[in-house]
């Protein structure tokens, strides 16, 4: 492990709202200069879920990003607060975004989403064994579900057609580990 070549002077809160919390850092640079820095410190771990049935069929999530401006199909996801149970609160998305429930879950990847401006930490599981229940969406989500072959969802990844990062890195983990 390398040892940190930043040096932090101070930090100030600049934003805070219950999901992030924006800081400028002074810091002496790794050749002694003064600078700043921005920092994004996320509240939640993000949490994707990729299910897979016995047949190999997947589920997206499709929605209205308000940030990028455009309409996005991902894997199902959501927030897991700091301190709780991440796999309680990856369950707890696949059942309000999909109705799914399942037997068996594997973490299978923890990625850094832009580790240049934020600490979020992000991780996958491949959910198995389900069952389909009702979903329970949240009042701010406006989802449309879809069912899919997983190689069709592969193929969404290569033509572009998924963009989101988590979304893109599970899918592809999951194409790896499954051999497909």
């Amino acid at each position: 492990m390398e040892n940190n070549p930043w040096q932090t002077k101070s930090k100030k809160e600049i934003y805070d709202n219950p999901w992030i919390r924006v800081e400028e850092h002074q810091v002496l640079n790794p050749a002694g200069n003064q600078g700043i820095y921005g920092k994004v410190h996320f509240k939640n771990k993000a949490l994707g879920i990729i299910p897979i049935d016995a047949e190999g069929n997947t589920w997206l999530v499709g929605q209205y990003r308000y940030p990028l401006d455009e309409y996005s199909w991902e894997i199902p996801m959501g927030g897991g607060l700091i301190g709780k149970s991440v796999l309680e609160s990856a369950q707890r998305e696949l059942k309000e975004e999909t109705g799914l429930v399942a037997e068996k879950w594997e973490e299978i990847l923890r990625i850094h989403t832009s580790n240049s401006v934020t600490d979020e930490e992000g991780l996958v599981y491949l959910a198995q064994d389900l069952t389909q229940l009702e979903t329970e969406h949240e009042e701010t989500e406006v989802l449309k579900i879809k069912k899919l072959p997983f190689s069709e969802a592969v193929q969404m990844v290569m033509d572009g057609e998924i963009t989101d990062g988590i979304s893109i890195a599970g899918i592809l983990k999951v194409a790896r580990i499954l051999g497909k």
